[in-house]
């Protein structure tokens, strides 16, 4: 089980391929973040494998995996995009589509034989990358007078956020991201330094 603040994905894309009564299935696995990159990959797919039958996909996409679709394109309901869509939730993965070309072999596999087919073929895409975790990380944007500047840092230092903008003059600004899980204690920290000087230094999220 993971953490609440990990979640898991693939970097680059793999690829699968299953064979039965003499239908093929070619699986791609790909890293996506938006539904506006799914609907290019699926186009393209289409538009490069005109010849086959069916190029079914599924997809989850979101940190915590809250956006998912599965597409049947043609099969029968819930024999394709299913079976894809509950391999990508049996490895716990997230911001990633895969995409199934089948071409078909002349034999009827009936219902339970396609569910089978899609879901290994999702399978061997799935297998074929390394897994990798994430961190989901919260936001906050510091504003403070230069004289805190050393103050400020030292608290980076210590609590290890990462610095996204910085900006040192007069007036400075300071985003940090930090894993979910330890910004609380980051914001404890900070707003203790904003009481102890009296407001000076302002946060938001």
């Amino acid at each position: 089980m993971l953490p609440e603040d990990v979640y898991k994905t693939i970097e680059v894309q793999g690829e699968g391929a299953y064979s039965e009564k003499r239908s093929k299935f070619l699986s791609f696995a790909i890293p996506v973040t938006t539904v506006e990159e799914v609907k290019v990959y699926v186009e393209a797919f289409q538009k490069k494998y005109y010849d086959a039958r069916h190029v079914c996909y599924a997809y989850r996409l979101g940190e915590r995996g809250d956006q998912e679709r599965a597409n049947d394109n043609g099969e029968p309901s819930g024999t394709a995009g299913k079976p894809i869509l509950g391999q990508i939730h049996s490895k716990e993965l997230t911001n990633v589509l895969v995409i199934v070309v089948r071409y078909f072999g002349g034999v009827k596999l009936g219902t339970s034989g396609l569910i089978v087919a899609y879901r290994i073929a999702a399978a061997e895409a799935l297998d074929s990358v390394e897994h990798i975790e994430k961190t989901i990380n919260d936001e906050i944007v510091l504003h403070f007078p230069y004289e805190l500047l050393n103050e400020v840092l030292r608290i980076v230092k210590e609590e290890e956020p990462k610095v996204v903008e910085q900006l040192f003059d007069n007036d400075c600004l300071l985003r940090l991201s930090m894993r979910l899980s330890r910004m609380p204690r980051l914001i404890e920290r900070y707003e203790k330094l904003a009481i102890s000087s009296r407001g000076s230094l302002k946060m938001e999220k």
